[in-house]
């Protein structure tokens, strides 16, 4: 029976290696219909997370459950049902550099159902139109602008009205314009599809001005979550480091190494 959540996670840990954690206990719940964001610097989890919730990568500990189902539990052909209800936004894109816009956003339809291809062009039309682009439908992708292939990508991303999407730093590489389009189109498709969306992403304020609510993750561990307006109110000095783009703060800016003036006079023995 469907509960309210559509992901839960519960003590989750993963690893490449036993002497380094990639993710520890992690505890996460997301409510079906919702935006939410998965923040952190760069190597804190966030990507591995994205994995063990599309299956591409299994928790070593805990449980990963979407949409009632154990996806740490599910064969191949179960992931791969999942899959067909998931939508995956990657960071550029990843177009087919080969087939035309249209055939882009037809790939799922003719590969993963029984569709007329009258029925096809419809739903590409619509999809294509949804993003603003319905009048690209010709072009190849090497004659859109980073902007434009990103809407397109967002369009074959929806072909088959996903329960679930996935953002995987949907912002980078873009002009604020672009950016602000992308933003927009990511909430109002999510309500307008009835999906649920998460946005892993380093762009804070765009994502806080977009998502409903907000998990920050650090060295694999989850260390603060809460609403936007609490995110950015939030005095833990590691969080608001981030969400306000501090150079000062837990992150520091020097790679771990010994005392400057150590390596000066290293420096002055080898060459004296």
């Amino acid at each position: 029976m469907a509960t309210d959540n559509l992901i839960e996670i519960s003590n989750v840990d993963y690893w490449y290696d036993k002497r380094r954690a990639i993710l520890s206990g992690i505890d996460m719940v997301i409510p079906r219909g919702k935006v939410v964001a998965i923040m952190g610097i760069s190597g804190s989890g966030k990507t591995t997370l994205l994995r063990l919730i599309g299956g591409v990568m299994k928790a070593r500990k805990g449980e990963v459950k979407v949409d009632g189902k154990l996806v740490n539990k599910l064969d191949s052909a179960g992931i791969y049902e999942m899959r067909r209800r998931m939508g995956m936004l990657f960071q550029f894109g990843a177009l087919f550099t080969d087939l035309s816009v249209f055939d882009n956003v037809a790939f799922q339809m003719r590969e993963h159902s029984n569709l007329t291809e009258r029925m096809i062009r419809d739903l590409v039309f619509m999809k294509l139109h949804a993003v603003g682009l319905r009048g690209a439908h010709r072009l190849m992708p090497s004659e859109l602008s980073g902007g434009m292939a990103r809407r397109v990508a967002l369009a074959r991303a929806i072909a088959l009205d996903p329960m679930l999407m996935l953002y995987d730093e949907p912002f980078t590489g873009l002009d604020p314009i672009s950016l602000g389009v992308i933003r927009n189109l990511i909430r109002r498709l999510n309500d307008a599809l009835g999906a649920t969306s998460i946005v892993v992403t380093h762009d804070v304020q765009e994502a806080l001005d977009l998502v409903d609510y907000v998990y920050y993750l650090s060295d694999g561990k989850m260390v603060a979550q809460g609403t936007p307006e609490e995110m950015r109110a939030m005095k833990e000095p590691l969080v608001h480091q981030f969400v306000y783009g501090e150079a000062d703060g837990p992150v520091p800016f020097q790679y771990p190494s010994k005392q400057y003036a150590e390596d000066l006079k290293l420096g002055a023995r080898h060459h004296g």
